[in-house]
């Protein structure tokens, strides 16, 4: 089908297109006239999503992500605020609201969710493009009622939103309670084990005792080396002492044996010139030799005497190196007992340590998170609040007439076409070659003949002839 074939149609079915244009435009208007009155509320809300937290302080990041503003409208049209509007306008409180409740539903489910599902039904939230403004509109039969439910619905969002905001730092903040109370639990019992410790071992400052003591141990080893020496120097003058008969330095180098030798040696001098003189039953030469005699005698006493002091020397000097060597045995274990103590003590403060960490944070986090809980800062602030509109909304009799010619014209078309398809005419040269299959070769113009104009006279005998 071409397009002269569709102009024919159209001029042939023009009756249909004008009768279904007419019929569609008398009952929208008909309809539009006898439809009541809606009015329309609107309360603009700005999302503050820049900014500081204001109990925190900490810079927040940008909230207007491609999901954040779908998910603000999917809070709004909830019914958890929709529940709210109701219990804070007190609308299931109305005995006419009860009664259309009973005869809707027949006592079946709660008003309260009866009322939700009907204010939902008709609000719109329309979120503005490239910015942070949401719109909530409300529409009804009575423009006061639209306006308060526009602003219940926006105070009660708010209120939900920051319902949502505080409630995960409540029950944080209760988790935080519980925590504070087991990990300061902690904290006491470690300290009294780090007390206990310091009690039991005399413990002031690990570091400073093991430092004293590590000292007094390096005192023990010089003191140790020293007193070897002396020992060893000691024992080898014993054995000279006792095997050289009084060839020893330490004996020879006694005063006493040196002045009995000058004696013995006086004597020695005085008996070789008297027995040089006298014989030797001569009284001098008896006492000169008894007095060298008793001189050699105290000589060899002195020598041992002498000998035996050298080996007490000795022998001290051995009994103060084992008790130096003892001292030093139990000063290392002693300085290892520290270093247990200190180790044991160490992994005690790192526990107290840790543990104080602990509950320090702990306590951080929930005087924050009990700040948070009780805050009543939101970031949504009502921008233009809704008011009692003067004129309705709708029934718009102008663009519902200009749409119902609209889809008229085109319904008329529809069954226009439905018309000649189901009684197909031939009407033009095209059709018949459509139809039969053969070639047209010629077209005879025909016109309808013109109908006589009757007169005025024609038009009143014509009456009368009737009227006989």
């Amino acid at each position: 089908m071409n397009f002269t074939q569709f102009l024919l149609i159209l001029r042939a079915r023009y009756k249909i297109i004008l009768i279904t244009l007419l019929v569609t435009v008398t009952t929208t208007v008909a309809v539009s006239l006898l439809l009541p009155k809606t009015y329309k509320a609107s309360t603009s809300l700005v999302l503050n999503y820049k900014g500081t937290d204001p109990v925190t302080g900490i810079t927040l990041p940008a909230q207007l992500m491609p999901g954040y503003m779908a998910t603000q409208v999917d809070i709004i049209t909830s019914r958890r605020v929709a529940l709210k509007v109701i219990e804070d306008l007190k609308i299931a409180e109305g005995a006419a609201v009860r009664a259309q409740f009973m005869e809707a539903t027949e006592g079946k489910g709660t008003i309260e969710d009866w009322l939700a599902d009907l204010l939902l039904k008709k609000l719109d939230v329309v979120p503005s493009r490239e910015s942070s403004v949401l719109d909530l509109i409300y529409k009804g039969n009575d423009p006061q009622f639209v306006a308060a439910i526009a602003n219940g619905f926006a105070t009660a969002y708010q209120q939900v939103s920051l319902q949502l905001k505080v409630e995960p730092s409540q029950k944080a903040s209760s988790y935080f309670t519980a925590q504070i109370k087991l990990l300061r639990e902690k904290l006491e019992s470690a300290q009294a084990k780090l007390t206990a410790y310091q009690q039991e071992h005399g413990i002031v400052n690990a570091d400073t005792r093991l430092d004293v003591e590590s000292a007094r141990l390096n005192d023990l080893s010089s003191q140790l080396v020293m007193a070897q020496g002396q020992s060893i120097e000691a024992g080898s003058r014993q054995r000279q002492a006792q095997g050289s008969n009084g060839a020893s330095p330490d004996v020879m180098a006694n005063p006493i044996v040196q002045n009995i030798k000058v004696s013995l040696s006086m004597a020695e001098v005085k008996f070789a010139d008297t027995a040089q003189k006298l014989d030797k039953n001569h009284p001098q030469y008896l006492a000169a030799k008894s007095e060298v005699d008793k001189l050699r005698s105290n000589l060899e006493e002195q020598i041992k005497l002498a000998s035996s002091g050298v080996a007490g020397n000795a022998h001290i000097l051995q009994q103060r190196e084992a008790e130096v060597r003892a001292a030093l045995a139990a000063q290392k274990a002693k300085v290892m007992g520290l270093n247990g103590a200190r180790d044991e003590l160490k992994v005690l403060l790192n526990e107290v340590d840790t543990a104080q960490r602990t509950y320090e944070g702990a306590s951080l986090r929930y005087n924050q998170t009990n700040m948070e809980g009780q805050s009543n800062q939101t970031d949504i602030a009502v921008l233009n609040p809704a008011i009692a509109p003067l004129d309705p909304a709708g029934p718009r009799v102008l663009l519902n007439t200009l749409a119902s010619i609209f889809l008229g014209t085109m319904l008329g078309l529809g069954l226009a076409m439905l018309a000649e398809l189901m009684n197909r005419r031939v009407r033009s040269a095209e059709d018949l070659v459509e139809a039969l299959k053969v070639p047209v070769l010629g077209v005879v113009q025909w016109a309808a003949p013109k109908r006589p104009r009757r007169g005025f006279f024609n038009r009143a005998l014509r009456k009368n002839l009737s009227a006989n």
